[in-house]
């Protein structure tokens, strides 16, 4: 249960990242374009198409998602060299994830006081379910998930992006 509910969760995103990029295509790109687009939503090239309030072109789009072979191409190479290299270093490797979650954030609370509260507040609580017990009570994944939907809708509805005006180039 707690394996299908993270899967819902996690993968929720690309409802709302597929809804927000619908509204940045030009309004005359052919139906056909737009189901193509829709095969190369990730959260990398959904975050370069809506980078600039300007229409995402569909040959722009695709030019973006040719950086999906470089990505299974580089998985690849992960995957060899996780064999091939020792278990300690495999193992210190894993602090990576850490480190790219953590460049992710940063520029954003720099400019953002609403993001930083956010982040301390998801910190605090994280902690307090730790040292509380919940998560000898429940999965740390299913605290995670909780902590989550209830934070993320907090700023959600407290702070909502205002509408933005998209224009041409």
């Amino acid at each position: 249960m707690e394996v299908v509910l993270v899967t819902l969760v996690v993968n929720a995103r690309y409802i709302l990242m597929s809804l927000a990029l619908s509204q940045r295509v030009h309004p005359d790109i052919p139906m056909r374009h737009r189901f193509l687009i829709s095969l190369g939503i990730t959260d990398e090239l959904f975050g370069l198409s809506i980078a600039d309030n300007k229409f995402v072109q569909s040959y722009y789009y695709y030019g973006t998602m040719t950086s999906l072979l470089w990505w299974a191409i580089g998985n690849f190479i992960g995957v060899i060299a996780g064999n091939i290299l020792p278990l300690s270093i495999v193992s210190a490797l894993s602090v990576a994830l850490y480190g790219m979650f953590i460049a992710a954030v940063i520029p954003s609370v720099k400019v953002n006081r609403t993001i930083a509260f956010f982040v301390v507040v998801s910190y605090v609580a994280s902690f307090t379910a730790d040292v509380i017990g919940l998560v000898e009570r429940f999965s740390s994944g299913i605290v995670t998930i909780v902590l989550t939907v209830i934070i993320a809708s907090v700023a959600a509805i407290r702070y909502p992006i205002e509408d933005e005006v998209i224009h041409d180039e």
